[in-house]
């Protein structure tokens, strides 16, 4: 018989956002919105006003005295392990005892009756310093001889010395590229509350909850049972929050337990951007030897870090960037090193791209080099250079087997009328006048999978229950970007019901153990596919039940939409599963995944650490005004490769919230230290996230629904989250053009990041004075 029906939410069809009506309504809810117990306290962090300095006396009794203070908390309060250091290099303490290390590192917590108090008594300290000589940027730390914060990379792969050496042309650089704050919506957060014994639970926003569950157990001398850590949903996490959430949760929990009251914890906007780590600001090296076609032949880089005072995630964020400073490009002769730097600033740590964006803008900033140098479009320098076939390899010894870049960019190319549009930005450009306008196409490749090989694994747990609804949980947190949805959809696919009978609960560690950060853009490949486990086990048994209660073979069974067909037989699904609960039919189970495949040499810097590559390309034409610097970005079109789309609505919003995040970490988004250390970009009067009429005034997005991942992953989709960042290079790169028109091309700009209008015009004005030369 022909089954016409259909379910609704089935995988590859757009679904809305399970919480969209919550979130717009302001129904949703969040760790600040969970109801207080009677006599539930507050804290807040006191911080340091100095930079680099030993702490010779700290006096907090005028902070003990302060209207509505129960007490303060400092090192000496911490009755298990001082350090908060996600790696274990023991190089981040909750509270430091003799030095400090960054202006805004927090030195006690005041508890409180109320927030308002605590905030206000912590400025009460009296702290004697004994300044230290500092450095901020990785420049200022190699020079003042400061060590690596972690340990180096080097990848290599033929002979890049001796090929840059033979090279017909040679060109050397230097590019900064700046940080950028997180900025999420809603800033961090833990709340904590006493049980018995040892135990404790903390609500918080964290897109890890068991690496803080073993923190908080860590500094309370605890095991890891006696920690639940609770994340119903985030407003935004960006990778700001899969560390950084250490320090709030383990303030709580130690106030929490020492005065056996629930407390909570949440800094002020100013303090959560002082307090927390950044995306990783680098300096990077360069040269690079090519022929007279643009082919590069050889490529040495080094990529200096800002990485703070502690180790935190510097050691994979600087090693991503070496694996993706080859973007699309082939180089045959290769040379990448990393120079993680320990400096006197906060501690930065995972944001999203995790260090990929600042080794793609690397390989497009040699392409501009070499496409200026020898007066050609960066777009052919680009395809001249893609992977192809016998030119697959990259600088960590993966071969790239899935690599549908030229199509990409081929398809992009004509649907963005890039050709004409260019012949039409040249024409502009040549009338000379004050706009000057750029377009130009970038393409990304990116790897796909933790490289620290064993975050690469998820769990799941499923419950049917007898009335045929569906309990869902799984080790992935939702900050915003619909995984919880996209997991629902495998779910309900699996046993072919109508999503709304799935319900998915807040992520616990009580529930699954041992979970992976919901970061790398794997939180679908990961916990789509340990669901997906969960749920086969399920219905295997379900099938089992039903050729033995109806004495049929195994393919006699079949899921239809809401019902199930056992010969001509039909039953509906909840009078199903009523039946296999009534013959003790188990009905729940814990799936679980590890991703394939994937191995990594980190001695040797050889391997495979990405199970499969994610590609997209961006078109985008700006104009500048050469008086002012000012800039706006007339059109941008997408082509974004997200294999088969568990859900396209989802994943279009994906490419087109990251596209803009992006271009503002390349444009806007400054962040900025004084001399004396202080962060002076710490608000949002300060610190300038792209609005909505910086948008493109015409933009097009477009997802390859031709593509399918090649690899076995859920459905065979591909990540979605991090890619589609990289394709707010096209923007930087547009403007570089603009900005080259005020010399006819014959120079690359060179500009850093982000492209403020006061860099745009500083490098239009280099360019101006260079040419009356």
């Amino acid at each position: 018989m022909k089954d016409q029906a259909t379910i609704h939410g089935a995988v590859h069809t757009d679904l809305q956002h399970e919480s969209a009506f919550k979130h717009v309504t302001g129904r949703a809810t969040y760790t600040d919105d969970i109801a207080e117990p009677v006599g539930t306290l507050h804290a807040y962090l006191g911080v340091a006003t100095e930079t680099h300095a030993r702490i010779r006396k700290i006096d907090l009794d005028p902070v003990r005295n302060a209207p509505g203070v129960i007490d303060v908390l400092t090192a000496e309060d911490i009755p298990g392990h001082n350090d908060i250091s996600p790696t274990g290099r023991n190089d981040e303490p909750v509270f430091p005892t003799d030095k400090v290390e960054f202006n805004g590192q927090p030195l006690f917590a005041v508890i409180a009756e109320t927030r308002d108090a605590a905030r206000r008594a912590a400025e009460r300290a009296k702290v004697d310093y004994d300044p230290l000589p500092h450095a901020l940027d990785p420049v200022a730390a190699q020079e003042a001889g400061y060590p690596h914060i972690t340990d180096p990379l080097t990848l290599s792969r033929g002979d890049a010395s001796a090929a840059l050496e033979k090279a017909k042309h040679r060109i050397g650089g230097r590019m900064v590229v700046g940080g950028q704050d997180h900025m999420y919506l809603e800033g961090h957060i833990a709340f904590a509350v006493p049980g018995e014994d040892d135990d404790v639970i903390v609500h918080c926003s964290t897109q890890h909850p068991s690496e803080a569950q073993h923190m908080v157990a860590h500094v309370l001398g605890v095991p890891s049972n006696a920690v639940t850590v609770n994340v119903r949903r985030m407003g935004g996490g960006f990778g700001g929050k899969e560390s950084q959430m250490n320090l709030f949760c383990a303030v709580a929990a130690i106030a929490a337990k020492k005065w056996n009251r629930a407390v909570k914890i949440r800094p002020d906007r100013d303090q959560d951007m002082t307090a927390t780590g950044k995306r990783h600001d680098f300096v990077i090296d360069y040269d690079v030897g090519f022929d007279d076609e643009g082919r590069i032949e050889a490529v040495d880089g080094q990529f200096a870090a800002r990485c703070g005072y502690s180790s935190d995630l510097s050691g994979p964020v600087t090693d991503r960037a070496l694996f993706h400073a080859d973007n699309a490009y082939f180089y045959p002769h290769v040379r990448l090193e990393s120079h993680p730097m320990k400096t006197n600033t906060v501690s930065n740590t995972a944001f999203r791209g995790f260090g990929g964006p600042q080794g793609v803008i690397a390989a497009e900033r040699m392409v501009e080099e070499i496409a200026y140098a020898l007066g050609k479009d960066t777009l052919d320098i680009r395809k001249a250079n893609f992977y192809g076939e016998g030119r697959d390899v990259t600088p960590y010894h993966q071969t790239v087997e899935d690599n549908i870049m030229p199509r990409i960019v081929e398809e992009l190319e004509a649907s963005a009328d890039y050709q004409s549009r260019r012949e039409a930005v040249l024409a502009h450009n040549a009338k000379g006048g004050i706009i000057r306008r750029g377009i130009a196409l970038t393409p990304v490749k990116f790897g796909i999978s933790f490289t620290a090989t064993w975050y690469n694994q998820a769990g799941a747990l499923v419950h049917v229950y007898n009335d045929g609804s569906i309990h869902l949980n799984h080790g992935g947190t939702e900050m915003g970007q619909g995984l919880n949805t996209k997991v629902a959809q495998v779910v309900a696919e699996t046993f072919q019901v109508d999503v709304d009978r799935i319900k998915i609960t807040r992520t616990t560690t009580e529930k699954v153990p041992n979970t992976s950060a919901t970061a790398a853009s794997s939180g679908s490949d990961l916990n789509g596919m340990a669901a997906l486990d969960a749920a086969e086990q399920i219905k295997a048994r379900l099938v089992d039940f039903a050729t033995e209660r109806w004495q049929a073979e195994p393919e006699e069974v079949q899921f239809r939409p809401n019902r199930v067909q056992i010969r001509d037989e039909v039953i509906s699904f909840d009078a199903f599963i009523k039946e296999a609960y009534m013959a003790r039919v188990h009905l729940s189970a814990a799936g679980f995944y590890k991703t394939p495949k994937i191995h990594w040499d980190r001695a040797t810097g050889k391997g495979r650490p990405f199970y499969y590559y994610a590609y997209g390309a961006a078109c985008s034409e700006v104009e500048i005004d050469t008086l002012t610097g000012e800039y706006r970005v007339l059109r941008t079109d997408i082509l974004h490769d997200v294999g088969r789309s568990l859900n396209p609505v989802l994943d279009k919003g994906q490419v087109e919230g990251a596209f803009i995040q992006g271009m503002g970490w390349l444009t806007t988004e400054e962040l900025w230290w004084d001399d004396a250390g202080r962060l002076r970009t710490h608000a949002p009067s300060t610190y300038k996230i792209p609005l909505a009429s910086d948008r493109p005034r015409e933009f097009n997005v477009n997802l390859a629904d031709w593509s399918e991942n090649r690899e076995m992953t859920i459905k065979r989709s591909k990540a979605v989250g991090e890619p589609p960042f990289m394709l707010g290079i096209s923007v930087f790169e547009a403007l570089s053009m603009a900005v080259a028109s005020v010399a006819d091309y014959r120079e690359c700009p060179r500009l850093d990041a982000p492209a403020t209008p006061e860099r745009v015009l500083m490098a239009v004005e280099r360019l101006k004075a260079g040419r009356a030369a």
